[in-house]
């Protein structure tokens, strides 16, 4: 039975995560689309690529939001709201350009956009590794990535519309109207305080109340100091088989998906077609996928989780075959689709649930920063040459490596994944301010 202070936790979580997905997504989804339409060139529109880049390197300024804040407001309350407050005001301003003879400052302001949304994604999941105890991890992690995919839903599908439909002002004022009104909850929020928060310089990294590869002295190289939750998380049991993990499960789902999109492009569909596909229908069963998964993860156990959701996922990868080995019904396409996309949200919702684990409460930023930007860059990396190697073998046999790649991971976490030492990781405890 979810409690009403549960209720609103998971209301709070899951509207700061709508309201970070929405801005990113509308630049890299919607944005592209609207500018070909408008008639810029494929060269500039390839080039807003480049704003996803915050994205990628966030962790290199988590250790900063770990570090300093102001108490009065609650430690990751005062980086969030500042953060969202920023992200309105550019959203206003980015609504005055003239996008199709301006693109410069719609790549500057986009990059800001994406670096305001992935500084508040360290804020809002430290503040939830330190607001979801071990058992309502699964389902707080489930409506992260159900709030996600409603923000991609939204600011890539949605908006499109909006932006066809009334332009390109009425779209960005929308949008920061959204993100004014996802405000309310953390306003409303009162954040605990850690007894054990007082920066990274002045603590010493714990596990279980041990000290970790011992201190580092105040005579280090201020890099080092800066870098020392990075350092300590790299330090705790097992984290390199982790890590391992963390891209293998990763990549089968990204290698795949990546070469789904141009095979239906070969098939014949439209791109109305492939956007309801992919877009609204494959999105809407990835939220229910990440809701399914987070109300089993606490009966399942981790270990038992990755197993299941992975090797689903696996066996959901092997259905993008049947449009390679030609078959092209309608049916078999949306089935696949869903079916993919349904497994990889069961599987990222354990994967991250994981990651919290994994997550010290007075580094919770960066500990959890560094596993997904790890995440990011495998996606993006395996993503990037998964054309080539479709070249290579063909759609058919990228398809099967990636089902190999999902059948390894299962494997190795079968083999050699210790659900007891995530437990130990989390040496702070919170307490009322």
């Amino acid at each position: 039975m979810i409690t009403q202070q549960q209720l609103k936790t998971y209301g709070l979580l899951g509207s700061l995560y709508i309201s970070q997905g929405l801005p990113s997504m509308f630049i890299l989804s919607a944005v592209p689309v609207f500018l070909r339409q408008q008639g810029v060139s494929l060269g500039k529109i390839g080039l807003l690529s480049l704003v996803a880049i915050p994205l990628m390197l966030k962790f290199l300024w988590a250790p900063l939001i770990d570090n300093f804040g102001y108490t009065r407001w609650g430690h990751y309350r005062f980086w969030i709201i500042g953060f969202q407050v920023l992200l309105i005001v550019t959203t206003v301003l980015v609504s005055l350009i003239n996008i199709q003879d301006k693109i410069a400052p719609l790549l500057i302001c986009g990059t800001l956009m994406c670096f305001l949304c992935a500084s508040q994604d360290i804020a809002t999941a430290a503040l939830a590794v330190n607001l979801l105890s071990a058992e309502e991890k699964g389902f707080g992690n489930g409506i992260q990535n159900a709030g996600n995919y409603l923000g991609v839903i939204i600011g890539g599908g949605g908006m499109l519309l909006v932006l066809e439909r009334w332009g390109w002002m009425v779209a960005l004022l929308s949008i920061a109207v959204l993100l004014t009104i996802s405000l309310v909850p953390i306003l409303l929020h009162r954040e605990s305080v850690l007894t054990t928060h007082h920066g990274l310089v002045k603590n010493q990294p714990m596990m279980g109340g041990q000290p970790i590869g011992g201190p580092l002295s105040e005579k280090s190289s201020p890099l080092k100091r800066y870098f020392r939750a990075v350092i300590k998380f790299s330090q705790y049991p097992k984290t390199g088989l982790w890590c391992l993990i963390l891209v293998l499960c990763t990549a089968d789902g990204a290698m795949a998906g990546a070469m789904f999109r141009p095979l239906l492009v070969d098939i014949g569909l439209s791109l109305g077609d492939i956007a309801l596909m992919l877009g609204v229908v494959s999105y809407t069963a990835g939220m229910a996928g990440a809701i399914i998964a987070g109300l089993t993860i606490s009966s399942l156990g981790r270990k038992r989780s990755l197993l299941l959701f992975n090797l689903f996922q696996g066996l959901c990868i092997t259905a993008y075959l049947l449009p390679a080995f030609q078959i092209h019904h309608i049916v078999v396409l949306y089935a696949a689709a869903v079916s993919v996309q349904l497994a990889g949200s069961m599987s990222s919702t354990a994967l991250c649930t994981v990651m919290m684990d994994r997550s010290d409460l007075a580094t919770a930023g960066s500990d959890y920063t560094v596993q997904s930007s790890l995440v990011l860059f495998s996606g993006i990396g395996i993503a990037a040459v998964s054309g080539f190697i479709a070249q290579a073998i063909g759609y058919r046999g990228l398809f099967m490596l990636s089902a190999m790649v999902a059948l390894l991971s299962v494997t190795l976490v079968a083999t050699a994944f210790d659900e007891t030492v995530c437990s130990k990781n989390v040496a702070s405890t919170p307490m009322e301010g």
